[in-house]
């Protein structure tokens, strides 16, 4: 297939290697984003799988816990000078209470809600115009917990990130360094049981791919047993890093997670960093990758 401009821009954002890297890599793959990822991990060029997108849009989340319901939120600006205005503040704790309080399944029910007689949509809508910035409520998620649960959550940088964990068999204090856990390192899963079988599968393909052209290039080949215990090596710590509980502890990097925890038990989480995955500006930027494919 013909590899396009915007679709070497993506994957540059997401991997960060070189323009004409992200093209070979697209088109030894017929175009295929994740195959092409990977090409380029097994190529050594984009070598962190867990590499996170560009973050360019600005905005807030929050999170909202009333009894045994949270919510977390993200609502998105296109500054973060209207970020700190206290008028966009205010309407991203105010959209955080009505997801709380309504628990809707969607965003199309969450822009629904009706508030003093106007519904989200509106009310967003009106506060764009009177700011003078485009203004979007991105997404959110509720969480439910049981009576002898309990939920923590976590803030930073006044909301460019904020996280939610709900425990089992803990108090608020943990729950609340869990959050913090989240919000900073950013696991993928709670434990290896979360992971699904084709992540699995991918992550050792990839790791095994690669190992192989290491070894290829190497002056010293290893035999086939050691390339397999350096390959399980490498996934048992790209596994540790996915998982919440194999994590070392950001208080007390002597100790896990899950040792840290005890009896405790982690039965949810949920992460927003503003702006992730998502592109700011344009600066004709496919402009730039096709004179440059071209040349």
């Amino acid at each position: 297939m013909a590899i396009n401009a915007k679709l070497v821009k993506e994957l540059r954002d997401k991997t960060g290697a070189g323009m004409m890297d992200c093209k070979k890599a697209l088109e030894a793959t017929d175009g295929n984003m994740d195959a092409a990822f990977d090409w380029l991990r097994e190529k050594g060029i984009a070598k962190a799988a867990q590499k996170a997108d560009r973050i360019a849009a600005e905005g807030l989340s929050a999170f909202v816990i009333d009894g045994n319901t949270a919510a977390l939120v993200e609502v998105n600006s296109e500054t973060d000078f209207v970020a700190k205005n206290a008028e966009f503040k205010e309407l991203v704790a105010t959209i955080a209470k009505a997801v709380a309080a309504n628990k809707p399944a969607d965003l199309e029910a969450a822009n629904a809600i009706v508030i003093d007689g106007k519904d989200l949509a509106t009310i967003i809508a009106e506060k764009t115009g009177k700011i003078g910035e485009k203004l979007s409520f991105r997404r959110f998620v509720v969480f439910t917990k049981e009576d002898d649960e309990v939920f923590g959550a976590y803030s930073h940088m006044g909301g460019k990130i904020s996280a939610i964990a709900i425990l089992a068999n803990s108090d608020e204090e943990k729950a609340k360094d869990i959050a913090m856990q989240v919000a900073a390192i950013n696991p993928k899963y709670i434990d290896r049981t979360a992971i699904p079988q084709e992540v699995l599968d991918r992550e050792l393909s990839v790791l095994k791919n690669q190992a192989l052209e290491e070894n290829a290039k190497a002056a010293k080949p290893k035999p086939e047993n050691i390339i397999e215990k350096m390959v399980q090596g490498r996934l048992n710590k790209n596994l540790k890093e996915m998982c919440l509980v194999d994590q070392s502890f950001i208080k007390d990097s002597n100790v896990t997670v899950k040792q840290y925890l005890g009896k405790g038990e982690v039965k949810a989480i949920a992460r927003y960093e503003v702006g992730e995955g998502m592109q700011k500006r344009e600066e004709n930027f496919a402009e730039e990758v096709a004179a440059q494919m071209n040349g």
